[in-house]
């Protein structure tokens, strides 16, 4: 690796498209004194004001907070969803994880339930509507509950927050072969599941779930575990299991 004094000098192979419509392709960028502190994303900032500077078009990329919380810069690296680092989403990444003289390949995710909009960054609105089917919980208004009215064991409370974890990237679905939603899915339903408050719309939240990210069209899971390797937030398999069980109760009492 090159000194910080020094810095990297990295080839970049980016996925440049236009539009939704358009032919993509990659494109090859040249870079010099890239320092290994700076972040993926302010990598990508760095190329983008050299662009600028050329008269050329910025490479259109997601990002929000950078602070590795709201999921929005999920890119390719290398064939790695978020890079080559475990649990690191893209701007958490820094450049102390490749060397000098490396060839970075940038892609989007790939899914056809994530349309390419522009460059890197795709459209994951197909998991809002996922999260929507699911509908509500049922809460009493008014003052607050008593602290023990509802009590929960602690050890599911623990697995309930595990799962909340999810912060909706994308990477389960870029990761694995047949692009599943099954980790994401079983999050969002697994959350609920494991509380109380969660069982009197239980068994509609499930179908309907399930039901949207079949319409979404999204792949089946064969369990090849992709998916948990690749997610930053390091949601489990064992969710899946949750909401497949879950999703045969409700099959099963659905009519009662």
């Amino acid at each position: 690796m090159a000194s910080a004094h020094n810095g990297m000098r990295l080839t970049l192979k980016i996925w440049r498209q236009p539009s939704p419509q358009a032919a993509g392709r990659l494109q090859t960028y040249e870079m010099r004194d890239v320092s290994p502190d700076v972040s993926f994303l302010e990598m990508l900032d760095q190329l983008n004001e050299q662009l600028i500077a050329q008269g050329e078009e910025p490479v259109a990329f997601d990002h929000d907070c950078r602070e590795g919380i709201c999921g929005m810069c999920g890119v390719m690296i290398n064939g790695q969803a978020h890079g080559p680092q475990n649990q690191t989403t893209t701007c958490q990444l820094h450049m102390r994880s490749f060397h000098d003289g490396d060839v970075i390949l940038i892609e989007p995710f790939r899914a056809d339930a994530f349309p390419v909009i522009k460059d890197l960054v795709v459209n994951r609105s197909a998991f809002d509507r996922i999260i929507q089917s699911g509908g509500f919980v049922s809460v009493n208004t008014g003052s607050a509950p008593e602290g023990n009215a509802i009590p929960v064991p602690r050890h599911m409370q623990e697995k309930a927050m595990d799962a909340a974890a999810c912060i909706g990237c994308g990477a389960c679905v870029a990761s694995c072969k047949n692009a599943s939603a099954m980790l994401f899915t079983s999050a969002k339903v697994s959350q609920m599941a494991y509380l109380p408050q969660g069982k009197a719309e239980r068994s509609q939240r499930v179908l309907s779930m399930v039901a949207k990210m079949d319409e979404e069209g999204f792949g089946a899971c064969t369990n090849t575990g992709e998916c948990e390797a690749a997610c930053p937030a390091g949601i489990q398999l064992s969710n899946i299991a949750v909401m497949n069980r879950e999703y045969m109760r409700a099959l099963l009492t659905s009519h009662e």
